[in-house]
């Protein structure tokens, strides 16, 4: 089914809901439709690297595993959906090339009728990193995900301007946008608008690295890709704390405990050539239902980028 075909599909369904209730009669029976079709997707695989994956939103419940936007949103999917299933197959680290082979075929053989696809960040960052050639990847993945007849959710990266040092990309950032718009009207593909959602470039939003959002910033872009895929959610806005003042010296002996235990060892990888998901495995490499036995850990339970 094409995608404005689903889109439909899901409007009418809370056209439905909204305007024309059900006898008295009925109501259990009706009420319990409803629940059933909140949206028509009931296999759902994300790809991607460590934005996906959920870095910077640890589950204290289990060691070495990161919640993230993806899983709060197929909660929200999962929920009164029957035998919802969910496969998580980002790796934290990873370049749009190495999310092409390792990922494009695991995802094709489950064959997901909800694909989400956010790559080519940790490409574009780099110094050299080309926002068209990473495009022209991009663009090949999406193809062949197309192929599935699933819903493809992609994502454009975050207006960066206040963040340090990835500030500096913020030009390269936004062409990388634009070409990722383009990719999706080419194949029919829905965009979650990270840089219009101006909420983000709150430090709130942000994990003590500075490269990773936080637990609230994943809260609000699971909202947001819900409410892009025209899907009723019980994920409320949250109000972050008002960001406590701090003196210029305070400000600059932040800045230099971030550089010594984020930003030297990330610049390091970089020019070693390695990847903080070197070794790490898909934290759902296969679907199971959302709700029930314990997810295993992705890796270790060090952040990477």
């Amino acid at each position: 089914m094409e995608l404005q075909g689903r889109l439909r599909q899901n409007e009418g369904v809370h056209s439905s809901e909204l305007h024309h209730p059900a006898d008295h009669d009925s109501a259990p029976d009706a009420a319990h439709s409803a629940a059933d079709h909140r949206h028509p997707w009931s296999r759902y695989v994300a790809l991607g690297d460590s934005f996906t994956e959920g870095i910077g939103d640890p589950d204290e419940s289990r060691p070495g595993y990161h919640r993230g936007w993806a899983d709060r949103m197929a909660e929200e999917l999962a929920a009164g959906t029957a035998d919802f299933a969910y496969a998580n197959l980002a790796v934290r680290g990873k370049l749009i090339a190495q999310i092409r082979d390792d990922q494009i075929a695991p995802a094709l053989d489950l064959a997901p009728d909800l694909i989400t696809l956010c790559a080519g960040g940790n490409d574009v960052i780099r110094p050299g990193g080309d926002p068209d050639e990473t495009a022209r990847t991009l663009d090949t993945m999406v193809q062949l995900l197309a192929t599935t007849g699933a819903t493809l959710l992609l994502f454009t990266g975050p207006d960066v301007r206040e963040t340090p040092v990835v500030g500096s990309v913020r030009g390269k950032v936004a062409i990388y946008n634009e070409n990722v718009r383009t990719v999706a009207a080419r194949h029919d593909a829905v965009v979650a608008d990270m840089w219009a959602l101006r909420s983000l470039t709150r430090p709130e939003m942000w994990d003590e690295d500075r490269l990773h959002f936080s637990p609230l910033g994943h809260h609000t872009i699971a909202a947001m890709a819900l409410d892009t895929l025209n899907v009723e959610h019980d994920l409320e806005p949250l109000e972050p704390r008002p960001t406590p003042e701090r003196s210029w010296r305070e400000a600059r002996a932040d800045d230099a405990v971030w550089a010594r235990h984020h930003l030297f060892p990330w610049v390091l990888r970089r020019l070693r050539g390695r990847s903080s998901g070197d070794g790490v495995t898909a934290k759902r490499p296969t679907y199971e239902p959302l709700f029930g036995g314990a997810m295993p850990p992705g890796g270790s339970a060090a952040q990477g980028d």
